[in-house]
């Protein structure tokens, strides 16, 4: 599992990260929600280790990450930021197979390309493998990243707004996905998302962040409520039932 215990993040005079404890099962998808500025991708980027906390504990599996080998904390974590960019000309293959370099350091094996392969698969590139990656949509390029990730294969995925850029079908495509990794594979997802909709369809448990701190957690059902949403945004959003999940309307 994740424990997160008093974590806390300031830049400046602003604490974007207050305080926070957190502990996130394992073989689950939990999804940070909140308004911009809440600190959700703040919190995020520390469990994986890409920015450094001020103060607190975050451990994976019992181990402290800040203690971890950076290669044996690929192996454990892979992680999505909002923006991604290299700085050398790839094609969709060359990028999906950096997932693989924790393992092979750069010598790819047979079975480094099983997984870039299948992770191609799962993203439904195979027609654009060899296309570069400047040749390619916005939403092309996330789903290739994605892939990237996927091919790393570890027990943990952390992605921080994988469904920007991305057109209806490939957001749907993208959750069900996670959530089939989750559910037949065992992987534990955790995810900044900002369309509360998806988080109600696809997670298993929820955490908002305002300020800072998190203002409520629980299982999906707890959390997407006109009450709870209510105290996260500032706004009054109607709850629908819609095929057995909740379905926040917001949009008038």
């Amino acid at each position: 599992m994740v424990e997160v215990r008093n974590v806390s993040k300031k830049y400046g005079q602003k604490n974007v990260v207050d305080s926070v404890s957190l502990t996130i099962k394992k073989g689950t998808i939990t999804s940070f929600i909140g308004a911009n500025g809440a600190g959700k991708s703040t919190l995020l980027s520390m469990i994986s280790r890409l920015i450094t906390k001020d103060s607190g504990e975050i451990l994976i599996d019992g181990k402290e990450v800040s203690k971890t080998k950076s290669n044996d904390l690929a192996k454990k974590i892979s992680i999505l930021k909002q923006s991604n960019s290299v700085n050398i000309r790839l094609t969709v293959k060359d990028l999906v197979s950096f997932g693989r370099f924790p393992y092979s350091q750069g010598k790819l094996t047979n079975e480094d390309w099983k997984y870039v392969n299948e992770a191609i698969k799962y993203m439904e590139l195979e027609e654009m493998e060899d296309k570069y990656l400047d040749q390619l949509s916005g939403g092309q390029n996330q789903r290739a990243y994605i892939a990237m990730v996927i091919a790393q294969n570890t027990d943990y995925i952390l992605l921080d707004e994988p469904l920007n850029n991305l057109d209806m079908k490939h957001s749907v495509q993208i959750m069900k996905v996670l959530r089939r990794m989750v559910d037949e594979l065992g992987k534990t997802v955790i995810i900044v998302i900002h369309d509360i909709n998806f988080a109600s369809c696809y997670s298993d448990y929820i955490v908002a962040l305002k300020d800072g701190r998190i203002v409520k957690e629980g299982e999906t059902h707890e959390i997407i409520d006109s009450s709870v949403l209510k105290e996260i945004y500032d706004m009054d959003i109607m709850i629908e039932n819609i095929n057995g999940n909740k379905i926040g309307i917001y949009f008038c």
